[in-house]
């Protein structure tokens, strides 16, 4: 699937890519040319270090060795979706016998179990509109009292907070009334920019059934997030597709959203692995290396405040290599639930996360759905009722509360 150019035909020579990554590290960003001219060289291994090495030394310099964790459960409200993706196995049709909607005594249920466990995040993900395209969601939401998934969903999110726990909601594309409505029960939301690319919605590419994945339709959606204040999770999904050039697009569109609005509180580099029974199972998955490579490369360009996200379970082998790319969080990792959307690859133990984060240099500190940086500073992106409750999880540094949950803190990490 992959269409990027050719490193031969890209001209850089190893002075002048240390050069154009050391004057991204010096004014903290990198712009669009200079940015393709080394992602097209990423596969020259000598080029590639420049990258990565220059990519830590730009988060060592603003994070330094911390790198986050939040400790979440997965609450996958349906997997009912319109959308078709060609690499999806979450989305099931009403007919099959692994669909499901879950109750609102579930949903309680799986909170429950969460608290006990010392979790505070509810990570809420479900398909795409599903009551658009299937009458038995849409007799099933009325029988009930609503009238579209997302108005079930509010529900939902108000069981989690009262339940104890902090949600977060990617719930696909939503309308900014129906973020308005969630806002006063999650700490964040978010929807995966996956890429900018107008092309994988052509025919045979992996977009080409899923009508939620425009990438204008998307952007919007990103860009009503910020008009209401929202803190907002994105990202990039590797290899579906797309060339060097609409990654580094993808890039750039999360830099300028970030730059306009502010809310932008992570970027997840998410690698695509090809699933049984999909349209694209056949399709080849990037390597360790690679993903550690455009780590990099978010880094570079989203510069280093940016809070650069490499999910542990999707690229178990290359942990040490991301941190040293310089990602600096591991997402949620739930003691409780698996991951849904991935059931083929189950999260590491938070003790494995710690050792080999450790083990690589770095801190490893429990975050809650949303960033120290964002709890302390930016109280504008919280509703009253979740700015207390934020006060109450959080430790003075803005991290997750530890000795409230009954979790002893490591030796040198301070709890309230």
């Amino acid at each position: 699937m992959r269409v990027g150019l050719p490193c031969s035909d890209v001209v850089l020579d190893l002075p002048e890519a240390e050069r154009l990554v050391r004057e991204a590290i010096d004014s903290g960003r990198m712009e669009r040319a200079p940015a393709l001219r080394l992602a097209q060289r990423l596969s020259d291994p000598r080029i590639h270090k420049i990258a990565c090495e220059g990519a830590r030394e730009s988060k060592l310099r603003h994070k330094g060795d911390v790198v986050t964790v939040s400790r979440n459960v997965f609450i996958p409200l349906t997997n009912l979706c319109r959308d078709r993706c060609g690499y999806c196995t979450f989305a099931k049709p009403p007919d099959s016998p692994e669909a499901k909607t879950y109750s609102l005594e579930e949903v309680a249920e799986v909170v429950r179990g969460g608290v006990a466990t010392g979790c505070t995040e509810a990570l809420f993900c479900l398909g795409d509109k599903p009551e658009v395209a299937y009458r038995s969601h849409r007799d099933w939401l009325h029988a009930r009292g609503f009238g579209t998934t997302a108005e079930y969903l509010v529900e939902a999110c108000r069981i989690a907070f009262q339940g104890g726990m902090l949600p977060h909601t990617n719930a696909g594309v939503l309308s900014q009334e129906e973020m308005a409505q969630l806002r006063p029960w999650n700490a964040s939301m978010g929807l995966m920019l996956e890429s900018t690319s107008p092309r994988l919605r052509e025919r045979g590419m992996a977009h080409f059934w899923a009508p939620d994945k425009d990438p204008a339709v998307r952007l919007r959606m990103h860009e009503e997030a910020g008009e209401l204040g929202i803190a907002f999770t994105t990202g990039i999904l590797l290899g579906i597709g797309e060339n060097d050039a609409e990654r580094i697009d993808t890039l750039f569109a999360i830099r300028a959203l970030d730059e306009k609005y502010g809310h932008i509180q992570e970027a997840i580099l998410q690698p695509f692995h090809p699933k049984p029974g999909t349209r694209m199972r056949a399709s080849p998955s990037l390597g360790d290396d690679e993903v550690a490579g455009w780590v990099a490369m978010a880094r570079l360009v989203l510069g280093p405040k940016m809070n650069v996200q490499a999910p542990p379970n999707l690229a178990p082998d290359a942990l040490e290599r991301v941190l040293a790319a310089g990602a600096n969080d591991w997402g949620g990792v739930s003691p409780v639930t698996i991951d849904f959307i991935n059931p083929e690859a189950p999260w590491p133990t938070l003790v494995e996360l710690r050792q080999r984060t450790e083990a690589a240099g770095g801190r490893l500190r429990e975050r809650l759905p949303v960033y120290p940086e964002h709890v302390l500073g930016r109280p504008d992106l919280f509703d009253p009722r979740v700015r207390d409750a934020l006060a109450r999880f959080a430790d003075a540094q803005g991290f997750a509360r530890l000795r409230d949950r009954g979790i002893p803190p490591r030796a040198g990490q301070e709890a309230a």
